[in-house]
């Protein structure tokens, strides 16, 4: 062997061990075959180099956006809690890849984009969905009929399987926020009703959908209009309209994207379920190993930097135990598996009857009821 093929040899050996070091899977190509996101686990994101660090940053943008395909929220990163996680993200990764992604810029000039693609541990993710008691909407999930009619000047015409391409666009961006869209076969019966779909006559598609499953259509009229392109959207469901909305830009192709994304907020609106943490609300905790003035101000600087935990109302305090009234974001079940993470609080098991956390219903004023959660400080 050469010395310059034993030396490509020792770097590729040391890049490997490198790799298996870190502890996350850089997935092997063949040759044709792109990295994809291909799974609501899975996310693409744009990223200026191979760095590490730009990477872990961009680790942070893919787990939102697996949290909203996931739970079906576009806004689940904004909920409580959240924001603190993005910055764990790397904890969460399976493993990643990159792709190039070649197009051409405005002046005509071949441009390159880098994306990374990350695949996220599945079991993690559900895990830190249920700790934060993020609402849910579950899978498998519906995948509603996309009656699309088409205007650009010389006539409404349907968007069926064959024409595909035309809807591209809404179809991509369904996928995006976790779900699917169908389209309609395109046979002549339907093409000949173009003409309900663009007065709104939303039993008359419902009838006409009857051989698709699940009753369940998105309507949508694009056409153009002054300064570009409008879409008029309407979701039936088992034939009552749960939402209509209307979208415009310069480009259809961002015009259609509204169709996915208001479908997906309205079918969220509708289906999503109450996370497993449990509902939100005020709940009383005890908190053991509170010996000095300075774990007081320790665990009162931690809780005041919880989004979860939105106020801290002191009860009484006895020797080493403290107890608190806490309004949360997420059930006490979540907030227990939330503090353990971080050593700082472990949750005490009891089956005194008293240490099972309760919320607070409305006819308590704002007052917790005798249930109460015991912890201990970390170490104590």
């Amino acid at each position: 062997m050469t010395h310059g093929l034993r030396r490509t040899s020792w770097r590729l050996l040391l890049a490997m061990t490198l790799l298996l070091a870190s502890g996350l899977a850089v997935a092997q190509r063949t040759e044709g075959d792109r990295a994809s996101a291909t799974g609501a686990y899975d996310a693409e994101t744009s990223v200026r180099n191979q760095t590490e660090s730009e990477r872990e940053a961009a680790f942070g943008r893919a787990l939102a956006q697996v949290l909203a395909k996931a739970t079906g929220d576009s806004g689940a990163a904004t909920r409580p809690g959240v924001r603190e996680e993005l910055g764990k993200a790397k904890a969460y990764v399976d493993g990643y890849d990159y792709r190039q992604d070649e197009g051409v810029s405005v002046t005509g000039a071949p441009s390159f984009k880098t994306m990374l693609v990350t695949r996220f541990r599945r079991d993690a993710v559900d895990d830190l969905i249920a700790m934060l008691g993020l609402p849910v909407w579950p899978l498998p999930r519906a995948k509603p009929v996309l009656w699309l009619a088409i205007d650009d000047g010389s006539g409404p015409r349907l968007v069926g399987l064959a024409q595909a391409n035309a809807a591209r666009a809404v179809l991509d961006q369904a996928k995006s926020r976790g779900y699917a869209l169908g389209l309609p076969s395109g046979n002549a019966a339907e093409q000949a009703a173009v003409g309900a779909i663009w007065r709104g006559d939303t039993a008359a598609i419902a009838s006409l959908s009857s051989r698709y499953s699940p009753p369940m259509q998105v309507l949508g009229k694009l056409y153009r209009g002054s300064g570009g392109w409008v879409a008029d959207w309407t979701l039936v469901d088992k034939g009552k309209v749960l939402a209509t909305w209307t979208s415009n830009s310069p480009d259809a192709r961002r015009a259609m994207l509204a169709g996915a994304d208001g479908t997906a907020d309205a079918l969220f609106k509708r289906y999503a379920k109450s996370g497993s943490g449990g509902p939100p609300g005020r709940f009383r905790v005890r908190i053991l190993g509170v010996a000095s003035a300075d774990d007081y101000l320790r665990l009162a600087g931690y809780l005041d930097g919880l989004s979860i935990v939105k106020r801290v109302q002191p009860v009484f305090a006895t020797g080493n135990t403290l107890e608190l009234d806490l309004d949360l974001a997420t059930g006490i079940g979540g907030f227990a598996r939330y503090v353990e993470r971080s050593g700082v609080l472990s949750q005490v098991n009891s089956s005194n009857p008293d240490d099972a956390g309760v919320a607070a219903p409305a006819s308590t004023a704002g007052r917790p009821t005798a249930g109460v959660t015991t912890f201990r400080m970390g170490g104590r």
